[in-house]
């Protein structure tokens, strides 16, 4: 059997005994155990998603994914994961400096949650929200881990503020070139929301904890973790005081499930977590949005396509794109990413063209979540390789935009 007739699995086992690396070491690298890379290599479990053949990749230190995945899928590597944001550096040595600062003269905790809030309104306001958020943090990771380490009276409240900052990191180190960055303010925001003992920042910790372990094939574990974070605020979710915001993040959660299980494949409980967090989120009504999550009708609207898209139901997506206004989407960056999902869904009917209106929809939107988005890259290396025809100009402008060379 030649190099180009060997299954994925196989060929992973090749370039990682070419590179001299044993199973514990890559599986260390990827977050998996020794066992799953080997049931991945005799191919006892089915092809890893994606999101995971890129760790490989990169763990691997392959350039391009035909390496893993044969003629059929002949992309660089770099095209999914965009560049490498200019402030990433300084947001990292921020998240890593462990030294013992003076905390002497913390900043007040309400200070810090006022900095928070006026943080999540430009995340959610801005089209270069990455940019924005990358001069941001580290001052602000730096100043709250500060208050959490100065104890006193305020350390639960610190926490709380803390596990916040590590939920609004979570969003600028997705889609970059650092995954350990993803795993390290995923962990932390939710260890923050343990130590303040709080259920409520304890679930919007593990929300995004559940993205980083379904991106990772950890589909057990992410349903685990959302279901117990969901079943611990649920006793507060019938008091008469239940503040809105307990409400939204179950619904995000119950959102996050669907995602999961249509990532796996499995259309009857994607929908009927769907339908659990649509009606949390029609009660909550219109005007609700949740600030983190962006739950809300208008993004329960969208994750419909999505559900389309990842179950391979085209027409499903497209007709729940058609359903709703995008314009209602709050969050700007969100609203670019539904733009993104939307031209999946046209793509795997071949409508190339209209994809690439959506696409370029996006970019107009929010020009930094195009830039590192997955598969809006992988959609425009394509149409860079097999252009409709009228559209060479065009695209060849948007790649140059999005930084995707010919």
């Amino acid at each position: 059997m030649t190099i180009d007739e060997l299954p994925i699995g196989m060929r992973i086992k090749r370039l990682r005994t070419r590179r001299g690396m044993s199973r514990p070491v890559l599986a260390g690298l990827l977050g998996r155990s020794a066992e799953w890379v080997k049931a991945v290599e005799n191919g006892r479990i089915k092809t890893p998603a994606l999101p995971m053949l890129l760790r490989i990749a990169r763990a691997l230190e392959i350039k391009d994914l035909a390496e893993l995945t044969g003629d059929g899928y002949a992309v660089p590597v770099g095209v999914f994961a965009g560049e490498r944001h200019a402030a990433l550096t300084d947001v990292q040595q921020a998240l890593t400096d462990y030294r013992m600062h003076n905390a002497s003269r913390p900043e007040s905790v309400g200070h810090l949650a006022v900095r928070l809030n006026q943080a999540w309104t430009i995340r959610h306001s801005s089209p270069d929200h990455r940019t924005q958020l990358g001069a941001l943090l580290p001052g602000l990771i730096r100043d709250a881990q500060g208050a959490v380490r100065a104890g006193g009276p305020n350390r639960r409240s610190a926490r709380r503020v803390l596990a916040g900052v590590y939920q609004l990191a979570d969003f600028y180190v997705a889609y970059q070139p650092a995954p350990e960055l993803v795993w390290l303010v995923a962990d932390r925001a939710l260890n923050e929301g343990y130590e303040s003992d709080d259920p409520y920042v304890i679930a919007c910790g593990a929300w995004a904890m559940v993205q980083a372990l379904r991106d990772s094939g950890r589909w057990e574990e992410a349903i685990g973790l959302a279901r117990t974070a969901g079943e611990r605020i649920a006793p507060y979710l019938d008091r008469d005081n239940t503040l809105n915001d307990w409400r939204g993040i179950a619904g995000a959660l119950d959102a996050e499930l669907a995602y999961v299980h249509a990532r796996r494949g499995r259309h009857g409980e994607a929908w009927a977590y769907w339908e659990r967090a649509d009606r949390v989120a029609s009660a909550l009504g219109a005007d609700y949005r949740h600030v983190q999550t962006s739950f809300s009708m208008p993004v329960m609207a969208a994750h419909a396509t999505t559900l389309g898209v990842e179950l391979r139901r085209s027409g499903e997506a497209v007709r729940a794109a058609n359903s709703f206004d995008a314009g209602g989407i709050a969050s700007v960056p969100r609203r670019s990413r539904h733009f993104i999902e939307v031209a999946r869904a046209h793509t795997q009917r071949a409508e190339h063209v209209v994809a690439f209106a959506l696409l370029d929809k996006a970019a107009q939107t929010a020009p930094e979540t195009i830039r590192y988005n997955g598969f809006a890259r992988e959609m425009l290396h394509g149409l860079r390789k097999n252009p409709p025809s009228g559209l060479r100009t065009d695209i060849r402008r948007l790649c140059d935009e999005v930084g995707i060379a010919a």
